[in-house]
């Protein structure tokens, strides 16, 4: 506790003020010991690294992913392999999801964390992409993230905490041409939305939604983008910032969104692009 005492122009007091010192302990606002975190699409790209930062933060986690090749080795480049576990699913295969969410909770005995990150994307002209391949890109980055949601969001309710984070992209907020995905942009709008809904929705039920919109970054989807003149050319003259983004630079919003330090935040969106929709 510190006194501030305040005097005239004669040296009387006038007044004393009394400021109570608290300890802050910001660093722990990021911690996620004790917390279960389930990633999907993490046999490459976000979804790999996402679950390695949780799992780094304290979290238990469980990868999934369709490349069971992939996902072995991730559980093997990680050391403490007892909080980390994998399960081979497809997030567009409604049993599935189901029991991706049921192994969690046995392996873990609870949910916390939900990153729905399992995506794809079809560039194509609009006039020139077949029904069928839009609907493709609809049923794994709307639908199968909607079903993920309700499953795990289900478990959170009952427990009256959580936090969805769903991956949706910039090119949810602005149109992508001279890059040509229709479906894409349809599917990321639809999950920057849902995202508001399901944040309405489960507000007061103690779950917490909320969307990352990552800009370029170089990722298994944006491979040929990373090496081509002409792409690189493109986001360096367009993009604010000049560049693709970098791995790390995903992973404080990431961290920020699945922890205590958003608890008061639901409902948004969370642009890592450089700049890119602020133009």
């Amino acid at each position: 506790m510190s006194w501030l005492c305040q005097y005239d122009e004669r040296g009387r007091p006038e007044s004393t003020r009394i400021f109570v010192r608290i300890a802050l302990d910001v660093r722990s606002l990021l911690d996620l010991d004790g917390r279960v975190a389930v990633v999907t699409g993490a046999s490459s790209g976000f979804g790999d690294r996402f679950a390695r930062v949780l799992h780094a933060a304290g979290a238990s986690v469980v990868a999934s992913a369709r490349r069971t090749d992939r996902l072995t080795a991730l559980v093997e480049s990680v050391a403490d392999d007892a909080r980390f576990a994998a399960v081979t699913a497809d997030v567009t295969s409604d049993d599935d999801c189901q029991r991706l969410v049921d192994s969690t909770v046995e392996r873990f005995g609870r949910v916390d964390i939900l990153v729905n990150n399992a995506g794809t994307a079809v560039t194509l002209p609009a006039e020139v992409e077949s029904p069928d391949q839009f609907r493709g890109v609809i049923d794994v980055n709307l639908n199968g993230l909607f079903v993920m949601s309700q499953i795990a969001g289900r478990h959170m309710i009952e427990q009256r905490s959580g936090s969805i984070i769903n991956i949706a992209s910039m090119l949810g907020l602005v149109a992508s041409t001279p890059v040509k995905q229709a479906s894409y942009c349809a599917s990321k709008g639809a999950v920057v939305n849902l995202t508001r809904e399901l944040a309405a929705q489960w507000a007061r039920k103690g779950v917490r939604v909320n969307a990352l919109a990552p800009g370029w970054f170089p990722t298994e989807m944006t491979a040929e983008m990373v090496v081509d003149e002409s792409s690189i050319g493109f986001v360096q003259r367009t993009c604010p910032m000049g560049r693709f983004g970098e791995d790390a630079e995903l992973d404080g919003a990431l961290l920020f969104l699945a922890s205590d330090a958003s608890s008061y935040c639901t409902g948004q969106t969370l642009a890592i692009d450089g700049g890119w929709t602020a133009r």
